[in-house]
């Protein structure tokens, strides 16, 4: 029968609508402000009497909370307003020392009955949630001159089984530079270099009774280096972001050599911005022996007595990069200490070390690489240069008892709030190459309610002028066009919060983009049936044509849009990618609900009938 759909297609309607309504619900409960308390590692517990400490701050500072619990490890307390909630975070991380960390957060209120079938509401974006945006650069040069220090060990290690005599191999303007008492010496090196190492460039000369070979990373070796750098630092940074417990943060390259970093309701820039950027890492080295030559020694300060000094050997023998896991503790004096378990070729390489050095001593360097910026006169102009600084260490010299494995300890340090770091560092994995903050700005809660409140009066002031403009040209269909777009804007809400996506303000112009497309789409099927009843055709044969003809109309105009706005996601970033994924999604709900939606309730409402002579259109 003409205007009339089967039985399957009217379930299927029904279904997506129903479905739509149930999972854009948990939009309506708008999160808490909470407080989440949970151990700086994984060693320190979380339970109950946290939870009664906790508690006993609160009520000491004078500040109202409520729904108190423990959950999945972490401490959490409900706030009525962001004030309450900064107040409390302040109150709490002072109370409860640098054991544990007091992180911002927002607890959810979604009814159990949502959660249990996987229904969330949106994620909120740093416009809309408030938070902290970091831009920072990585050091790509450090990161070679690091890969050369790597590679210069090495060599040297196999120099030495191979009995080759040597002096120099330190990295310079990105050259190694051996020096040799021989040319026989200096070719065989060159061909030991050659065959193990075709990142090398390499050139030979001779400089009075000094045969010298010189070392130059070629050019793709250097590139490669410096791809690894940004990637593993994209990777080191949300390893880092996932253990302060933020969530849903925003980490992507931008450009060649540089890092943004948004974390939606974090307040606290110092603390992010200490763990985020930091670089700590460790080396271990053996102590060297008393008739080591100079050249193969180095001296370092203990951290915390910078009076006393150690000679350690150059050798590198793992570095932080090897470490599996890491977790802070305390030992049998009660001093922390941080318990390390390394990866197999990082135990294997102590391991093999340790097994000849039992009863030498084990020394661990703590580095850390600042800079800062100078400016200095280079022919009457003021020029910036970046200063690279590192600082090594010694944090603990212990003697080898017995041959090392995967497990052990590293003591020495200052206090628990150090240690608690160090192990999060090395839980989170080391920096390929030194960041810094290019930019930094935060984003208070309230300028994120702000947002919300602007994009959802947008909204509904654009919904309604639209209903009011449906209504006034197309009565009765107008009507049909308006129930339409309020199913259009359910079946968006529930799209993106059962596939995750992130609601940003650039988001919510292009859900207001998305309201005007959809009854774009109506507007074209209601000229079109205006257009056939004119032309003397049947009510219900021109509402049939209607639907019919404009759908190639439809589909076209869609299908460029949706082209673009893919276009836009794959090479945007930030806001151009919050606004096209919501163009996105809402092209194929527009198109669902002018052709599917509005099809089923006309052909419910008005559809089959044969009396009818006329529309209210």
């Amino acid at each position: 029968m003409l205007n009339k759909y089967p039985l399957w297609k009217n379930l299927l309607v029904s279904a997506v609508v129903l479905l739509g309504i149930i999972y854009a619900l948990p939009n309506l409960f708008p999160d808490d402000y909470a407080v989440q308390i949970s151990g700086s590692s994984a060693s320190v517990s979380v339970d109950e009497t946290l939870l009664d400490r906790a508690q006993e701050a609160l009520d000491e500072a004078d500040i109202d909370y409520r729904d108190p619990s423990v959950d999945d490890g972490a401490v959490m307390l409900r706030f009525d307003s962001s004030d309450a909630q900064l107040r409390a975070r302040s109150e709490l991380q002072e109370a409860l020392g640098s054991e544990y960390v007091a992180a911002l957060s927002l607890a959810a209120t979604t009814p159990d009955w949502l959660r249990s079938i996987g229904a969330t509401p949106m994620n909120l974006g740093l416009d809309l949630r408030g938070g902290v945006h970091f831009l920072m650069q990585v050091d790509m040069e450090a990161a070679v001159e690091r890969r050369l220090d790597v590679y210069a060990s090495e060599i040297k290690r196999q120099l030495r089984e191979e009995r080759i005599r040597y002096r120099g191999g330190d990295a310079e303007e990105g050259q190694l530079e051996f020096v040799f008492p021989s040319e026989s010496a200096r070719d065989d090196a060159a061909s030991l270099v050659s065959s193990e190492y075709d990142q090398f460039r390499s050139n030979t000369r001779s400089d009075g009774e000094d045969y010298i070979l010189e070392l130059t990373l070629n050019q793709q070796s250097a590139s490669e280096i410096r791809d690894y750098a940004l990637n593993q630092n994209l990777t080191t940074l949300r390893n880092r972001v996932n253990e302060l417990g933020v969530a849903e943060p925003l980490i992507q390259q931008q450009g060649s050599d540089r890092i943004v970093v948004q974390l939606p309701g974090v307040q606290d820039t110092a603390e992010a911005k200490r763990v985020l950027g930091s670089t700590a890492n460790l080396e271990f080295r053996l102590e060297a022996r008393s008739d080591a030559s100079s050249a193969r020694t180095e001296t370092f300060p203990f951290r915390n007595n910078p009076n006393r000094t150690a000679e350690l050997e150059r050798d590198v023998i793992i570095t932080g990069d090897n470490v599996a896991d890491a977790n802070q503790s305390f030992d049998e004096n009660g001093q922390p200490q941080v318990n390390i378990t390394l990866d197999g070729p990082g135990g294997s390489m102590m391991q093999d070390v340790t097994r000849d050095a039992v009863g030498r001593q084990l020394g661990v360097l703590f580095i850390e690489h600042s800079s800062e910026e100078v400016e200095r006169q280079v022919d009457g102009k003021t020029v910036t240069e970046r200063v690279r600084e590192t600082e090594r260490s010694i944090i603990s010299l212990a003697t080898i008892r017995s041959t090392l494995g995967s497990n052990f300890r590293v003591t020495g340090l200052e206090n628990v709030a150090e240690a608690s770091e160090l192990a999060l560092l090395l839980r989170a994995g080391a920096l390929a190459a030194p960041i810094y903050f290019v930019e930094e700005r935060t984003i208070g809660p309230s300028l994120g309610q702000q947002n919300i409140e602007s994009g959802i009066n947008s909204v509904i002031l654009g919904f309604v002028l639209v209903a009011l403009t449906m209504l006034v040209i197309y009565k009765a269909f107008g009507l049909l066009a308006n129930v339409a777009l309020m199913v259009n804007l359910t079946l968006l809400v529930g799209a993106m919060s059962v596939l995750g996506a992130t609601l940003t303000l650039p988001g919510i112009a292009g859900i207001v983009l998305t309201v005007g497309m959809a009854v774009d789409a109506n507007v074209l099927i209601f000229e079109r049936i205006k257009e056939e009843l004119r032309e003397g055709l049947p009510v219900q044969s021109a509402i049939n044509a209607g639907f019919s003809r404009a759908f190639v109309s439809i589909f076209d105009a869609n299908v460029t849009t949706f082209l673009v706005a893919g276009i836009l996601f794959a090479v945007g970033t930030g806001p151009v990618k919050g606004f096209a994924v919501t163009l996105l999604i809402g092209i194929l709900t527009s198109m669902f609900t002018a052709l599917m939606v509005s099809r089923a309730i006309v052909n419910a409402t008005i559809g089959g009938r044969s009396d009818l002579k006329a529309l209210s259109i």
